[in-house]
Order: C-alpha cells, then structure tokens, then sequence
C-alpha cells in the first residue's frame, strides 16, 4: 500500500507522485510509518525496542504499535526533553491542564523523574491513539497521524512561551561566538 502524496502537508521539499492507497480499510503498520515519515521528510530510527521514533531537539516523538487483533493499537507519544524543577509541578500541571482543556491532542501529562542521588525533575509526555485493529481508512490515519506531528510541534512552542522558557529556546539556538 502507499500513501497519496497530495493528502500529506510539505514540509519542504518535492514529493514524488505516488499511486492512491486502498479503497478499502487497512491496517497500518511500522512500514507504513516510515513510508509517511519519510514523505514529511522527517528523520526517523527504530530504538532497541523495536519502536519508530522520531528525533527533534527538545523531545522525540513515538510511533507504536501495541495489542493485538481487533484490540491492536496505533500511538504516537511525545517525550518532551526538557526537565522541570519538581517546585515548578503546580505551574506545569497547570499549564498542562489548560492545554487539555483547550486542544485535542495531543493530550498530555506530566511524569515526575526521580534520580538516584540526583534531583528530582518533571517531564511532559504527550499522546493520541487509535484503534486500528479492525482496519482505518489510509487517508483518515494519515491525516490524524501528520495532524498528531504537528500537534506535538505546536505544544512544545506553546509550552516554552507559556512558561516564559523562551529566553531559554533563544539563547540555546544562537550559535556559539567562542566556537
């Protein structure tokens, strides 16, 4: 099966025309993934386990595949990199929340991290997800899964402006003058 390159955004870049998908439902898999990523022209490997990442600087996104059958289960989870004080959890659920409330995915979470011998720290996690088990349309799991990219994208930027990081973002992105 292939994708219809017409129903997936650029990101920059030319894209090779390509056959229409199935008519019918399918059930997507990790090859399917890459084949998407690899249309978006983002960089994606497989990890020890044996799950699609996608890497960005502050966070990596997650294609997963889990259950099986009817049951069987299409995620994409977003780790965000950066760490919070665990003093700043009331601000980041906070912020969590109202981002909850206002968006549909993806829906996100806190994790609180704690390292032996080390500080305590919060991390953001987001996901969405989608029973696949009994097959999706192509254009309808491209759409959601490119939507849930671009979600994931968006919230990293919302947060970093929400909470005042952008200071943060800026200077890290300026190149270094003593290299």
């Amino acid at each position: 099966m292939s994708i219809d390159p017409s129903s997936i955004p650029n990101f920059g870049g030319q894209q090779e025309p390509q056959a229409a998908g199935p008519a019918g439902p399918v059930v997507p898999d990790q090859d399917l993934v890459k084949q998407l990523l690899d249309q978006m022209e983002l960089k994606h490997v497989v990890d020890d386990e044996g799950d699609l990442a996608a890497p960005w600087e502050n966070f990596r996104t997650y294609f997963m595949f889990r259950g099986e059958g009817d049951q069987q289960v299409f995620s994409v989870r977003t780790f965000y990199d950066r760490p919070h004080d665990i003093g700043d959890k009331a601000q980041i659920l906070d912020a969590v929340d109202d981002w909850n409330r206002r968006t549909l995915w993806p829906k996100v979470y806190t994790h609180t991290h704690e390292e032996e011998g080390g500080p305590t720290t919060v991390r953001v996690v987001g996901e969405a997800q989608m029973l696949i088990g009994t097959g999706v349309s192509l254009e309808h799991f491209v759409s959601s899964t490119v939507s849930w990219v671009r979600a994931a994208i968006e919230f990293d930027k919302w947060l970093v402006e929400h909470l005042g990081l952008v200071e943060d973002v800026d200077s890290s992105e300026k190149p270094d003058d003593d290299a």
